[in-house]
């Protein structure tokens, strides 16, 4: 059966990129994990990827790499990049750092979905460490740096479309979880301290 079968032109592109928005934003509220396996099927979003070391190659050439953040709606965390940009030679090691804050009485965990803009930048955009790989639990009150060390690959300059982008912005969406078990267990062991009222001394004489 053909989806959209009388539609055609303009229109129709209209139809599929707006199913495409829906579809994501579902995926997106259902899972985050779900999210970020779609991306790294489909490249949708400028996904990244990860290295197990920096670049053995450093251009002279610079790029500007900017950083954003987000957060879910039911994410009760503040969150926020340490610096709004920096500019490396291709090729170099880069540390940014984030920064996050639980202001609740009770922890809070989260995972963070992440992508890059321009989308066709994402895959020469390559992650050595980031906290993003896990989820992040915070404490009640507690304030953590987040950091995320990357490179971009030398590569970019001799592909087609890569060599024209001179801008990179890094983006980072936080979504609350379920907490780990253990730390379900840590709540639930906690003891609770019962106050009892002060006693009142009657003189019966």
């Amino acid at each position: 059966m053909k989806i959209l079968p009388n539609i055609t032109g303009p229109k129709r592109t209209l139809f599929q990129t707006v199913g495409v928005v829906v579809l994501m934003g579902s995926l997106a509220w259902a899972s985050v994990p779900f999210y970020d396996w779609f991306c790294r099927v489909t490249g949708f979003g400028g996904i990244t990827n990860t290295a197990d070391a920096g670049s053995d190659i450093i251009l002279d050439q610079t790029i500007k790499v900017r950083f954003d953040a987000s957060l879910d709606r039911d994410m009760p965390w503040t969150f926020k990049p340490a610096q709004r940009e920096m500019t490396l030679r291709i090729g170099e090691t880069g540390l940014a750092f984030y920064e996050a804050h639980n202001p609740l009485d009770v922890p809070v965990a989260g995972q963070a979905a992440y992508n890059v803009t321009p989308y066709e930048a994402g895959a020469f955009f390559d992650k050595i460490e980031c906290f993003c790989f896990t989820e992040q639990v915070l404490q009640p009150g507690e304030t953590v740096m987040m950091p995320v060390s990357f490179f971009v690959d030398p590569a970019i300059v001799n592909d087609r479309e890569g060599q024209y982008v001179h801008t990179i912005t890094l983006g980072y969406t936080f979504y609350q979880i379920d907490l780990p078990e253990t730390e379900v267990q840590a709540m639930n062991a906690t003891p609770t301290t019962l106050t009892t009222a002060p006693q009142v001394a009657i003189d019966i004489n």
